[in-house]
């Protein structure tokens, strides 16, 4: 147990932060097709606004909390200008969202060495998420729990709107089946927006929780897309709650790979027992359920 425990915990962290990276993927992928490189970006943007009101809000506490909401705001709305000018006129061509969502990520990083320096930046975290706790005598960073709680919010916020909304039942019509949601009246252009805002959003929040965890710079995005779509694919397109067992069962798995290996290797490993699923479960863990007899 004395081994277990601290890898176990080590897995949640990291499967909490591959949530926050995977969450908004999965609603846009899910819904639109849209394979978007430039996610990793909109993560980046939230991390550098975090930077930004810290130097506006001099208490860490407060700035923090301020980044949260302002993060969301910034992601958000960079995702509609993405899909406002370039997404939506590329419906039903993946390959052509990919290139051009891949530049404009290059474009992002640029961007972003032009206006902060290509030099890593740090955030001071606030106190109170200052050392560790003890849970069942393993200490755990505070900073970490953190990341975890803001985690379960985010999945609470989203499958709330997705069971209790208007906006959600248009969401999973569009997601079932687009052109019989457009011909009952559904505007499946306003509802793509939406989305596209909603799952950028998130992607800025989880560039906040990320200035928790290091010093951030223009390609941090890039750290995390894969392993992103590695949680959208794996627990099957669209589908949040697939995202969410995939996360922490990928960040678990990864974490006790670790324990004989190099995290290079346990990472290579990991990759490969995807592959090996994908193999087996080519859907993900969970699939919608249609009337489809094909």
């Amino acid at each position: 147990m004395d081994a277990v425990l601290p890898q176990l915990f080590a897995g949640l962290s990291l499967g909490s932060v591959l949530l926050l990276a995977a969450l908004g993927l999965a609603l846009t992928f899910g819904q639109m097709g849209v394979i978007n490189m430039a996610h990793g970006e909109f993560m980046m943007a939230g991390a550098y606004t975090t930077f930004v009101v810290q130097q506006v809000l001099a208490d860490p506490g407060v700035s923090l909390l301020v980044s949260v909401v302002v993060g969301f705001l910034v992601g958000g709305l960079m995702g509609v200008v993405l899909e406002v000018l370039l997404i939506s006129r590329m419906h039903r061509r993946p390959l052509d969202t990919l290139l051009v969502t891949w530049g404009v990520a290059l474009v992002l990083q640029q961007v972003a060495r032009d206006v902060f320096g290509a030099p890593n930046v740090d955030v001071r975290a606030p106190s109170w998420l200052a050392g560790p706790v003890q849970l069942l005598g393993v200490s755990v960073p505070r900073s970490r729990l953190f990341i975890l709680a803001l985690a379960v919010v985010c999945v609470a916020a989203v499958a709330l709107v997705l069971a209790r909304t208007s906006l959600g039942r248009r969401i999973r019509a569009v997601v079932q089946n687009r052109d019989l949601a457009e011909t009952s009246g559904i505007s499946t252009a306003a509802t793509d927006r939406l989305t596209f805002f909603i799952g950028s959003g998130i992607a800025g929040v989880a560039g906040v929780a990320l200035t928790l965890l290091g010093s951030i710079g223009p390609t941090l995005g890039q750290s995390y897309i894969v392993d992103a779509f590695l949680v959208v694919v794996v627990g099957g397109i669209g589908q949040i709650k697939g995202a969410v067992v995939a996360a922490f069962g990928l960040g678990i798995i990864q974490a006790f790979l670790q324990l004989g290996t190099t995290a290079s290797l346990a990472k290579v490993l990991l990759l490969a027992l995807v592959v090996l699923f994908l193999q087996w479960r080519p859907q993900g863990l969970v699939t919608v359920r249609t009337r489809s007899l094909a």
